[in-house]
C-alpha cells in the first residue's frame, strides 16, 4: 500500500467528503477517487459505500480507518526523529519518583540520546497536571490514577506496594508481617488532607476502624525521620522507604490480609505524542521500572 493513498483514504475517512479531502490534499477530485479505488484493488474490498450520495464508509473502510491513523501518526513520530535529535524534553516528578526512581532512568536516557537535553521540575500532582497541560512538562510521573481529562493520555508503569513502617525496635519489625487489625492500633503518622500519601493512607484504612493520625507531617523526609525517632508509623510506597529500611533506621512491615498498591504513573499531552525525544523517554521508563 502507497503511503499517499493511505494519507488519502485517511483524509476521506475523517471528512466523509471526496471534495473536502480533495481541497486538504490539494488534489483533483478525481484523483482522489482514483486513489480509493486503487487501494480497493489491492485490498479486494470495498472501502466506500458508494450506493448513496453521501460518503460512508463500508465496515472494512472503518477497520481500514483505525490502521491508517495510527501508521501516518507512526511516520510522523520517525520524522520527528530524525529531524529534531537535540531537542528538550522536560520531566515533572513528585519528589519521591524524582529521588528514587527517575535518576537511573534518565542516566541511561542520556546514554542512548546524547544529544538530547533534559530538564526536570518537582511538584505535587496538582502542579504536575497543570505543567502538562500548559505544555511546561513533556511528561510527569506520578502515583495513582491521572485526572480525567481528554486531552491528557496516561500509562500504568509499574505497580508500588504499601507497606508499613516502624522503629527498628517496634514489637512487629521481627515478624515483618501483620494483619490489618494489628496494624489499626497502632498509632501513625501521616501526610496532611489533599496529599497523595494521605489519599492512600485513608484508603487503606477505610475498611477498617477509621483511624486518625497522631501528627500530620508535610515532607515525606521528616515523616521518616520521625518514624525512625519513635513516633509511630507511616503508610508510604516501598520505593519512597527503601533507602531508609536500607540503613536500618526503620522496619518495613507488610500488611498481610490486604492488597496494598499504588501505581506509578506516566502522564502527557496528547498532542505531544509525536515528540521524539518523549517517546525515546517514555520507552526507557517503561524498560527500566518494568525490570
Amino acid at each position: 500500500m502507497e503511503l499517499r493513498h493511505l494519507r488519502t483514504f485517511e483524509t476521506v475517512a475523517r471528512t466523509l467528503s471526496v471534495t473536502q479531502a480533495a481541497r486538504e490534499l490539494h488534489y483533483a477530485q478525481s484523483s482522489v477517487s482514483d486513489q480509493i479505488q486503487a487501494l480497493e484493488r489491492e485490498l479486494g474490498v470495498d472501502l466506500l459505500d458508494r450506493s448513496q450520495r453521501r460518503v460512508r464508509l463500508t465496515p472494512q473502510g472503518v477497520a481500514l480507518s483505525e490502521y491508517t491513523g495510527r501508521i501516518l501518526k507512526l511516520l510522523e513520530e520517525a520524522r520527528w526523529a530524525v529531524s529534531r535529535p537535540d531537542a528538550e524534553v522536560a520531566v515533572g516528578a513528585l519528589e519521591t519518583v524524582g529521588l528514587h526512581l527517575l535518576p537511573a532512568v534518565l542516566a541511561r536516557y542520556r546514554s542512548l540520546y546524547p544529544e538530547a537535553r533534559v530538564r526536570v521540575t518537582q511538584g505535587n500532582r496538582g502542579e504536575l497536571y497543570k505543567a502538562v497541560r500548559r505544555g511546561d512538562v513533556d511528561v510527569c510521573l506520578t502515583f495513582g490514577a491521572p485526572p480525567a481529562d481528554a486531552g491528557l493520555r496516561a500509562e500504568t508503569l509499574v505497580e508500588e506496594p504499601l507497606v508499613v513502617i516502624a522503629p527498628p525496635d517496634h514489637p512487629l519489625a521481627e515478624r515483618g508481617r501483620a494483619p490489618l487489625a494489628d496494624l489499626v492500633k497502632e498509632p501513625f503518622l501521616a501526610t496532611e488532607r489533599g496529599c497523595g500519601f494521605r489519599e492512600m493512607y485513608d484508603g487503606a484504612f477505610s475498611g477498617a476502624v477509621a483511624k486518625e493520625p497522631v501528627a500530620e507531617v508535610s515532607s515525606i523526609g521528616t515523616l521518616g525521620a520521625c518514624v525512625a525517632a519513635g513516633m509511630g508509623c507511616a503508610l508510604l510506597p516501598h520505593v519512597a522507604v527503601r533507602a531508609q529500611a536500607d540503613r536500618r533506621e526503620v522496619a518495613v512491615i507488610e500488611v498481610e490480609d490486604a492488597r496494598l498498591r499504588t501505581a506509578v504513573t506516566m502522564t502527557w499531552l496528547d498532542r505531544n505524542s509525536a515528540n521524539p525525544n518523549l517517546v525515546g523517554l517514555q520507552t526507557v521508563l517503561r524498560r527500566q521500572l518494568a525490570a
